[in-house]
């Protein structure tokens, strides 16, 4: 046996023997499960010659093979379309999240939770994920859905594990309950929050062992599912005030992600729009068109500071089942659309800021400060300022994210010397505002 010092260089022959067999050693070896190259022998050109036969290295780095590498990387393509549904989004941090869920739908049964405000597509995306990995035949059960907020009292823990003919009153038979209907597919639990700590406590050892006790059974029943967790709060929050478990979160929070809000998302609204307009033309069997005014004008007003958006997509689609139907001659027009910026205007009317609110708000986080009456021009611009550097690390972090683009323009930027010259015009230092 050679020493340790010396490396080892392991050739693997894959000799006679079935096909499956010599599959499973290439795979295995690309792998690198055996630490090895594969080395391909052939017998001689001639049969019955007595030259020796030859062998090759086979290299097994498929990015040198730009077929497979473009096989692969239009699979991918196609696989974040489907998840968008074909719409051409184009917000750089939605489309890098989407990104990075594709390739963990394909390569993970870990649990997936999805963050974000009522209406944001946290139901819909869940669907797609599901869809796709039945695409590549990696679930074959079903999509199981439920909001956890419609769960009561005993019906809680039923409706999810199960339960046995006399488990309590009314259990007049058995009930197999949502875990065990994913079985093998997807289960996806909207507003996980709501669960209380019993449901929560059985659910992680349902997820860590796929292994539960229905209610008033004595016998364990098997489930083998992916979860994919929602919720519009702060689960962190809950974690800290004692609300959800710390261990259930710490399980369901290996791929987190954060789904903005339409508002967040105004370079996306256009594509959505058209989407809606075909989804409506392939339920009714007909075209709905905007003309060009009423396009520009109904764009002019979803995209800018009037529009919250408050319940997202399910306001966006409901905008445009309205106008379509209220279209004249399959056309929206002008009309249609101020009719409906008005509904718009009415359902967000809550939350809208009181005229002058703003002002006064911001009057009263200077005075806070120590700053007196200043012109609303400069209170604006300075309390931007001091909110940038709220949410950075220093004051020079805070200097190049202020000065981005007029820095470039310098041989020798000096970003924190220029901010804090700044501050010190109102009396102000980094300690004072950080």
């Amino acid at each position: 046996m050679p020493p340790p010092s010396v490396p080892e260089e392991y050739w693997i022959h894959i000799t006679t023997g079935t096909h499956v067999v010599q599959i499973c050693m290439f795979l295995m070896t690309e792998a690198r499960f055996f630490p090895g190259r594969l080395v391909q022998t052939s017998p001689p050109r001639r049969q019955g010659s007595n030259a020796p036969g030859n062998y090759a290295l086979i290299d097994l780095d498929l990015s040198r093979y730009d077929q497979i590498a473009q096989r692969f990387s239009l699979e991918q393509a196609e696989g974040v379309a489907f998840l968008k549904s074909g719409i051409a989004t184009s917000n750089p941090a939605f489309n890098t999240m989407i990104d990075e869920i594709e390739r963990v739908a394909i390569k993970s049964k870990a649990p997936l939770l999805l963050m974000g405000p009522t209406g944001a597509g946290k139901s819909f995306l869940a669907r797609r994920v599901y869809a796709l990995k039945k695409a590549r035949h990696q679930v074959t059960g079903k999509f199981v859905e439920l909001n956890c907020a419609t769960l009561h009292g005993d019906g809680a823990g039923s409706t999810l594990f199960g339960h046995v003919k006399g488990a309590f009153t009314g259990a007049t038979t058995d009930r197999p309950g949502l875990l065990r209907s994913a079985h093998r597919g997807v289960l996806f639990l909207d507003e996980i929050g709501e669960l209380g700590p019993d449901e929560q406590a059985m659910l992680l050892q349902a997820v860590e062992e796929k292994r539960f006790l229905p209610m008033g059974s004595d016998h364990e029943v098997h489930s083998d599912f992916q979860l994919i967790a929602g919720t519009n709060r702060d689960l962190s929050d809950d974690v800290v005030n004692g609300r959800f478990r710390e261990d259930l979160y710490a399980r369901i929070n290996l791929w987190t992600y954060v789904l903005p809000g339409l508002a967040q998302r105004p370079e996306d609204i256009a594509p959505n729009l058209a989407f809606l307009l075909a989804q409506h033309a392939a339920e009714h069997g007909s075209k709905v068109r905007f003309n060009r005014e009423a396009r520009e004008r109904f764009m002019a007003f979803a995209t800018s500071d009037e529009a919250p958006w408050t319940g997202n997509f399910r306001d966006l689609a409901a905008a445009v089942t309205r106008m379509a139907t209220l279209a004249s001659d399959a056309s929206i027009g002008e009309s249609v659309v101020e009719a409906e910026i008005g509904r718009l205007r009415q359902l967000w009317r809550h939350h809208q800021p009181p005229h002058g609110k703003e002002n006064e708000q911001c009057e009263a986080n200077l005075a806070a400060l120590g700053i007196g009456a200043i012109d609303l021009f400069d209170g604006a611009q300075l309390e931007l300022v001091l909110r940038v550097c709220r949410q950075s690390k220093s004051l020079s972090d805070a200097g190049r994210k202020l000065f981005a683009v007029s820095r470039d323009a310098k041989s020798k930027p000096n970003d924190a010397d220029r901010l804090k010259k700044y501050l010190a015009r109102f009396g102000l230092d980094w300690e004072k505002v950080a």
